[in-house]
């Protein structure tokens, strides 16, 4: 995986094979941060990446000069990874190892972004869970968004909240506000 934009352009990370995780692909994040960078000017927000795995989307946000990141992930290798690595870059992404549903039911969080991106076979109940839970504890500032990435088989458009969502190869971000 690589760095998009920002302070770390073209910058390379190689996350060890023993992770459970899938990383966004550079293609898919690299539409998401065109998408967002026409709604929002990145320094300004405040972002929580949950089910985090390597890190990837938290350093992405970081090297485009968003200050306020939280990284969730169940995985110790996982939150121990992200922390080496956004040490190394100087990159100010706070790691939080707890369950992604334990994490939203008590976490006192406001953000503008919250970004999810659980396993691709989660199944329908889990994904109306995490919308379920941020809208609930009224998690997004006025204007924010959540924003699932999920396989091409799943379809969340019936989810309350749901604004739309854009394909890219076999993922999917569905936008929820």
């Amino acid at each position: 995986m690589r760095i998009i934009s920002g302070t770390h352009k073209g910058r390379r990370i190689t996350a060890p094979s023993k992770l459970p995780v899938r990383p966004t692909t550079d293609v898919a994040k690299e539409a998401l941060f065109n998408i967002l960078n026409n709604y929002y000017h990145i320094p300004e927000l405040s972002i929580v990446d949950l089910f985090s795995g390597t890190g990837n989307i938290a350093y992405e946000f970081g090297a485009r000069g968003a200050e306020n990141i939280t990284a969730v992930d169940a995985n110790f290798d996982c939150v121990k990874f992200i922390k080496k690595t956004s040490a190394e870059l100087a990159l100010p992404i706070i790691t939080i190892k707890s369950d992604v549903f334990k994490y939203l039911e008590k976490a006192p969080v406001k953000a503008d972004i919250i970004f999810a991106d659980p396993p691709y076979n989660f199944e329908d109940e889990k994904f109306a869970k995490i919308t379920e839970l941020v809208f609930k504890h009224d998690m997004l500032h006025e204007d924010g968004q959540l924003i699932i990435e999920h396989s091409k088989h799943t379809d969340l458009s019936k989810l309350e909240n749901f604004k739309e969502s854009r394909k890219y190869g076999s993922s999917v971000f569905s936008f929820f506000e």
